[in-house]
């Protein structure tokens, strides 16, 4: 990837324009984030949470290819503290009596081992807390770790709620870098959330892009670029999306649609075609 697929966040750490999730892999983590590295990926998003990611698996991968030359700091690696309530309770990172802090805590030293780094690029809320109190306990352990130089930034996952981002933001001491959310037709594709990113320099990161958004992909709008560029749907979907600012997710297993995914910034869809794109994501 050149530098024109890179972007820096608020804070100053620079991001892939498109970055590789790793949910749902399991034994075949470690064989798909090397595949996806090997291909150009440089963005790398798991979570030290064992019901859907294998954490140690990305690092197996990231560590076959740093062993053939690749430098640590090529790589912009980003995973989550999971609260209790979105583990599998046989299989905990962390001691589920421990406190609040002490579980991010643990959490992190887990990810560190896991993946096989001294830091994080990016340390991610997975989920919010159940009330304010908690989240600020969670929220100022991880600013703990970022004082320490463990995690460059951090950020919140599966955040839906404005007002739950507001109240956030504005009590943190280190502000929320990055938010990674659903991006679909039931929350109305986040435009407020989006709003207040735009506003406060907030890097807006989508998963489930494309599974969530058959129709969009099968629109005459997609169908028509996509065949005027000579890409797929999937292409020009995602093209839009790094054009107005979002870093989508690509969890793919197939070697072709790694290469096509990285292959979006062959081409530049005009301010028209955007708009046309987002007239899809407004009904």
């Amino acid at each position: 990837m050149n530098d024109d697929n890179f972007l820096t966040s608020a804070i100053g750490v620079r991001m892939p324009r498109i970055i590789y999730g790793t949910a749902w892999k399991q034994e075949r983590t470690a064989a798909l984030v090397e595949q996806a590295i090997e291909a150009g990926f440089r963005g790398i998003d798991t979570a030290c949470q064992p019901k859907h990611y294998h954490e140690a698996g990305v690092g197996e991968g990231v560590a076959a290819c740093l062993k053939r030359g690749l430098d640590r700091d090529e790589l912009y690696l980003q995973t989550k503290f999971t609260p209790l309530n979105g583990q599998d309770p046989q299989r905990l990172p962390y001691d589920a009596n421990a406190s609040l802090s002490d579980q991010v805590a643990q959490s992190f030293q887990t990810s560190l081992k896991n993946l096989q780094t001294h830091y994080l690029d990016c340390l991610v809320l997975h989920s919010p807390l159940a009330n304010q109190r908690e989240m600020q306990e969670v929220w100022q352990a991880m600013e703990r770790i970022f004082h320490d130089g463990g995690a460059k930034q951090l950020g919140i996952s599966n955040c839906y709620n404005l007002k739950q981002l507001e109240e956030l933001y504005r009590a943190a001491e280190v502000k929320p870098a990055v938010i990674q959310n659903r991006f679909y037709a039931d929350t109305q594709y986040d435009h407020s959330i989006r709003d207040f990113c735009c506003q406060h320099q907030v890097i807006y990161q989508s998963f489930w892009t494309l599974t969530a958004n058959p129709g969009v992909l099968a629109h005459a709008t997609l169908q028509n670029l996509a065949a005027q560029y000579r890409r797929s749907a999937a292409q020009v979907f995602y093209r839009y999306l790094t054009q107005i600012g979002i870093i989508p997710l690509s969890g793919t297993s197939s070697a072709e649609h790694m290469r096509e995914d990285l292959a979006i910034f062959e081409f530049e869809l005009t301010a028209d075609e955007c708009a046309a794109v987002n007239m899809l994501l407004s009904k």
